[in-house]
């Protein structure tokens, strides 16, 4: 697939001082299987940054090279200058990672788990007790802290993760689909957690699937389809990609998804998108005048409309078009 290119491509080097992540041609081969096949990326210092993508697009084994916990198997890849693969002391002294699974031991409490892993990052016992208070006051835990973490909720248990990645304050934060498997409340909370550390300074590199989070937080996005990045811009880019406008539809009847469908395509010349009822749609459109034209086109195969509007393109059309699924396919 042709990478969608929505901004100029930068001159800018990893050794410059705004930049916090840069992969020139990252890749990375299990046998005959490429995960990774070729990433160039740019972070800035103090931006969030969101790689979108379906399951399997390479996303996490991305990060995991970036981390150090995988070897590159071609190209490169620096934090805040240092060779990832040449300097992987100094790399991991600059970040923290949250994966998409809770690192903590589930044995202890949530105040014994920051105290043991502050202890084994060298912090004295004093400091580690001083930055334990310090984190269970920051992300709301401290009702819980003497509770083992096999009695957490869900949201409890991701933000306690984070904490365990912040305890030396690390300039830059890997975020592995941080909310996912959270109720809507606890995610929003992550999401202002997460703006949070980015105004204390922070710069964080978060994988997600969903669309909705990385249209919420993210500066920039990088879409990842087969281990490639197929394109990379704000959020207002990669929808304004796919067209100025979009139209949604209400149809009268479920039956008529099919002929509609094939309406649609002919005026268009673009794939609409349906809702799991197969009665609502959203099509794409080049710009807000043709609209007309698609309703003419159903009108002529006598499919009767409940509702319509013209409105901006939505990131879950850009993501159907850049990779190919629904959005609803990707979580």
């Amino acid at each position: 697939m042709t990478t969608t290119a929505l901004r100029p491509a930068s001159n800018t080097t990893s050794a410059t001082a705004d930049v916090a992540v840069s992969t020139r041609g990252l890749r990375k081969k299990f046998g005959s299987f490429e995960a990774v096949a070729g990433i160039d990326l740019t972070v800035y210092r103090g931006e969030i940054f969101g790689v979108l993508g379906p399951n399997g697009a390479g996303k996490t084994t991305m990060l995991n090279m970036l981390a150090t916990l995988l070897p590159i198997t071609e190209g490169s890849g620096e934090i805040f200058g240092y060779d990832v693969a040449k300097q992987s002391h100094q790399v991991r002294q600059l970040l923290g990672l949250t994966g998409q699974y809770a690192s903590v031991d589930e044995s202890l409490t949530a105040t014994e788990n920051l105290r043991m892993f502050a202890r084994l990052l060298g912090f004295s016992r004093s400091e580690a007790r001083t930055r334990t208070d310090e984190l269970l006051t920051e992300f709301s835990l401290q009702d819980a802290a003497r509770k083992p973490i096999s009695q957490f909720s869900g949201g409890m248990r991701r933000r306690l993760d984070l904490a365990v990645s912040l305890i030396t304050r690390p300039p830059l934060i890997f975020l592995d689909e941080p909310t996912t498997g959270l109720d809507p409340r606890t995610r929003g909370q992550m999401w202002d957690t997460i703006r949070n550390l980015v105004k204390d300074g922070a710069t964080v590199l978060l994988t997600t699937q969903y669309l909705e989070e990385a249209d919420y937080l993210a500066d920039r996005i990088a879409v990842i389809d087969h281990g490639k990045v197929v394109a990379e811009g704000t959020p207002d880019d990669l929808k304004t990609s796919v067209g100025e406008s979009s139209l949604a539809l209400s149809l009268e009847s479920s039956a008529d998804a099919e002929r509609a469908a094939a309406a649609l395509q002919k005026a268009a010349d673009r794939e609409p998108v349906f809702s799991d009822d197969l009665k609502h749609i959203t099509l794409a459109l080049s710009n807000a005048n043709q609209s007309a034209d698609v309703l003419i086109a159903l009108r002529e195969a006598g499919i009767s409309i409940a509702s319509v509007a013209v409105q901006k393109p939505t990131l879950d059309e850009a993501f159907l078009t850049l990779t190919g699924e629904k959005a609803e396919d990707s979580k």
